[in-house]
């Protein structure tokens, strides 16, 4: 039997059986069973303990498009998971695993939990799954772990007495984390590497520490109360540095009663953390905390009145004894996810008459966007309110959106009608919402509501704007421009890339800030929507010294100019992976040293080891790159002679670069018969050749100018280098593949 689409499978772990149907009537017996079943829609669990006693192999896999569903309303009371199994991740080596989910897969209304060694209830690699009213209850060491370039939704889930954290996330992860509830575990999110995840509403107490981060960890922190934690509520070490607010966009953040301090800033060296808008004790802070009262006016009446859904709590779990200091959790790098478009409650859709169009806009002259709004104005696509103003600075919802865009746009309706649950016929915005859909600039939720009040933000807006007009051509290297591009969700990284090459995006009063995760302000709207037109040739260009110029980022090197390998430097470089010289030249056809190689291992992939240290003689404690060849050797990537050297000003040739990221990876060996492919392939030593098919299965060689050329024994250049470490890169998810005639595919 093969699931149909939007069909349900049933489980029950007492009655079922593996051999029946899987229908309400004949369940199966295993999670395991359906899941080899499932092709789409619900596995709907009953209540009992699904373990390996019961059947189950762990880990589970759910595939995208798969939603296993206990019981919501209770968390998963009575609905048990229990137990793990190994999975290799290829950014955390070997781990054991209760649930690994696929993007777009959900996982609902479950308890878990992995008793495990390095036990982790939920695992998330380089996807964007859902995990919502769950319970994570005394795994080994935490209930969720996102990592690679993960962007999830975890929401209304509790994490409770888990032996290291409730949540990890690490390397570059974004995604969205609300209102959820960690407590009595060791630290309740633990965030590291590059994570830039958004946490908002979620409730922190009585842990060891709260949340922790390491590392270039940038996670934005919204609503959330963190208390009585036994050490500290939030604690930053390394250069970390959480976002708390902004005098546009208060940080709502509540930190109190901890033990020892609310925040301790323990960055080296010291960097000062802003926080606007929180409720914080100026005596229990350490470290440099710029305490900022928000200054945003009280709120006037919009063109769409929104009533503003009071959030609803989590339950918290019973505490159960406070867990013993014993299980020391060591910070664990995290990345953070980048927020998608993650609903909060549905304002009721109260109709509004959508406000008379001004002439003349009082309170835009002389603001920045003045040119743009007028514009719009001008085509009757925006309008001012009754009172003459414009408003520039209030957010706008989901539906004023729709509403302008539906005026903007006169597109063909490609897309099926929709019904939203949460807007009636009657709904002011209702026409618009069904043209903006319908020309596919805007969606739904997976629920079936539209959330017309729910307000967009920056890049929710420019994601929306890309797909309907359905424009291309831009390269992830355009987001070098940005210095917060750590922020921008994994899921519009494309759509962002595009609206920069197509000149789209307008930032102020900074150029280089894109802003991502703020809502966005109805001048802001303008702005993106006038260039929109600008793109599609509608309308004039206008002069802005706030329009970003994609092409600053094709001058970050002078001697790259028509380079084969631009791409990809250029590509690693957006990623401070790799630097040029101070004359402003990168020197793409010099060779690269040893020392030099491994600095970018551990800029590239930050490894975690696999192995024990070593001490090399010719590498003392002073040199400049000890600590990164220590990391690339403790990980596998590199080695010493046998003469116990390390050699480190020795070139690296070509073939010693491909077996490193084989043997960093952990590669499995392929057939030496891939290697055909090579017009020199005799020139690859036969003990190397299976490693090196590996590697040509992978797309990670790169050989220019001949691709049937390997030429193994010769030093690999500067520009080798970055083309077959950003090869890496494009395997794990992490950047966009490049087209290049040069990547050799087996």
């Amino acid at each position: 039997m093969v699931q149909s689409p939007s069909s349900a499978l049933y489980v029950n772990p007492a009655s079922g059986n593996d051999s029946a149907a899987g229908t309400q009537a004949a369940p199966f017996k295993t999670i395991t069973r359906a899941l080899q079943q499932a092709r789409s829609g619900t596995i709907q669990l009953a209540s009992g303990t699904y373990d390996a006693a019961s059947g189950e192999v762990f880990p589970l896999v759910i595939p995208g498009g798969v939603a296993v569903v206990g019981n919501e309303t209770n968390k998963g009371n009575g609905i048990l998971v229990k137990g793990g199994g190994t999975y290799l991740s290829p950014t955390f080596a070997g781990q054991s695993v209760t649930f690994r989910l696929e993007t777009n897969a959900q996982l609902r209304g479950v308890t878990v939990t992995n008793p495990n060694i390095r036990g982790t209830g939920a695992w998330i690699e380089s996807t964007a799954p859902t995990i919502a009213s769950c319970t994570f209850v005394e795994c080994k060491r935490e209930g969720v772990f996102a990592t690679g370039s993960a962007n999830p939704i975890v929401a209304d889930c509790v994490f409770v007495r888990n032996d290291a954290n409730g949540v990890s996330i690490v390397r570059t992860t974004k995604g969205e984390f609300r209102r959820n509830v960690c407590q009595n575990t060791g630290y309740g999110f633990a965030i590291g590497d590059t994570a830039a995840p958004l946490l908002v509403e979620n409730r922190i107490l009585e842990n060891r520490n709260g949340i922790v981060l390491s590392r270039s960890a940038r996670p934005v922190l919204r609503g959330n109360i963190i208390e009585k934690n036994a050490e500290s509520g939030l604690i930053a070490v390394e250069s970390s540095s959480p976002n708390l607010g902004s005098s546009q966009d208060p940080g709502g953040n509540i930190l109190r009663d901890n033990g020892e301090f609310d925040i301790q800033n323990a960055t080296n060296p010291q960097i000062t953390i802003v926080s606007v808008g929180n409720q914080i004790n100026p005596s229990k802070i350490a470290g440099s905390v710029d305490l900022q009262v928000s200054q945003v006016p009280t709120p006037t009446p919009t063109p769409v009145p929104v009533p503003t859904p009071s959030p609803t709590p989590s339950p918290t779990p019973s505490p159960t004894p406070t867990p013993s200091p014993t299980p020391t959790p060591s910070p664990i790098p995290i990345p953070v996810p980048t927020p998608s478009p993650t609903p909060s409650p549905t304002p009721s859709p109260t109709p509004t008459p959508t406000p008379a169009p001004s002439g003349d806009l009082a309170d835009i002259r002389g603001h920045w966007a003045e040119s743009f709004i007028q514009g719009l104005v001008s085509r009757g696509s925006i309008s001012g309110f009754p009172n003459g103003t414009f408003k520039p600075e209030s957010s706008l919802s989901r539906a004023e959106f729709a509403a302008i865009v539906s005026k903007s746009f006169d597109l063909p309706l490609t897309q099926d009608a929709r019904t939203f649950s949460d807007v009636a016929q009657n709904f002011w915005a209702f026409e618009a919402i069904n043209r903006a859909t319908r020309m596919g600039f805007i969606t739904g939720f997976p629920d079936g509501s539209f959330r017309p009040g729910l307000n967009l933000t920056r890049t929710q807006a420019l994601v929306a704007l890309i797909s309907g007009l359905g424009l291309s051509g831009g390269t992830p290297l355009n987001l070098g421009l940005y210095s917060d591009r750590a922020q921008i969700p994994s899921y519009a990284v494309d759509k962002v890339a595009t609206a920069t090459q197509r000149r789209i995006v307008v930032n102020y009063p900074n150029v280089s800030q894109l802003k991502p995760l703020q809502d966005i302000s109805r001048a802001e709207v303008a702005a993106f929507i006038y260039q929109s037109l600008v793109a599609t040739s509608k309308v004039n260009a206008i002069a802005s010294t706030y329009i970003v110029n994609p092409d600053i980022s094709t001058t970050a090197f002078t001697d790259l100019t028509n380079h084969w390998a631009k791409d990809f430097v250029l590509g690693l470089s957006s990623q401070d992976v790799i630097q040029g010289f101070a004359d402003g030249t990168f020197k793409p056809d010099t060779s690269m040293t040893r020392a030099q190689y491994a600095a970018i291992l551990a800029k590239a992939f930050n490894p975690n080891p696999k192995r024990e240290g070593t001490t090399f003689p010719d590498v003392p404690g002073s040199f400049w790159a000890k600590s990164a060849i220590d990391q690339a050797y403790r990980a596998g990537f590199i080695s010493g002679f046998p003469d116990g050297t390390f050699k480190p000003n020795q070139n690296v040739t070509r073939l010693q670069l491909v077996l490193s990221l084989v043997s960093g990876f952990g590669l499995t060996p392929a057939d030496p018969n891939v290697l055909t492919i090579f017009d020199d392939r005799s020139a690859v030593p036969q003990p190397f050749q299976d490693r090196v098919a590996a590697a040509a299965k992978a797309d990670i060689i790169v050989n220019y100018p001949n691709q049937r050329l390997f030429n193994p024994n010769r030093e690999a250049s500067r520009a080798e280098v970055s083309a077959m470490v950003y090869q890496t890169l494009v395997r794990d998810g992490r950047v966009a593949a490049l087209d290049s005639p040069y990547v050799v595919t087996a």
